[in-house]
């Protein structure tokens, strides 16, 4: 991949995600770091193959382990008192 992944980037400030369940923002990032990298661009594969496969940049498994804490951080009772982890 020739340039870096920064995030989700929106042409306008005041756009927003239609899901706002836990966990949604971390799982937009994923999906379009996903789809960006080079296994889903040049290869043609579907992003669950790229995915299994582990042939995504170090950015895209840095929010897969983010979005799988996150996922984790639901279900843990403690993060009544500590908060949800991710952002």
């Amino acid at each position: 991949m020739s340039e870096k992944w920064m995030g989700m980037t929106y042409p306008d400030e005041n756009v927003e995600l239609k899901d706002k369940s836990a966990c949604s923002a971390i799982r937009a990032d994923l999906k379009m770091c996903v789809l960006q990298s080079d296994c889903c661009k040049k290869l043609r594969k579907t992003p669950r193959e790229c995915l299994l496969a582990n042939d995504v940049p170090d950015e895209c498994q840095a929010l897969r382990n983010t979005f799988f804490e996150c996922k984790r951080s639901i279900l843990d009772n403690r993060a009544r008192f500590r908060g949800r982890k991710g952002y």
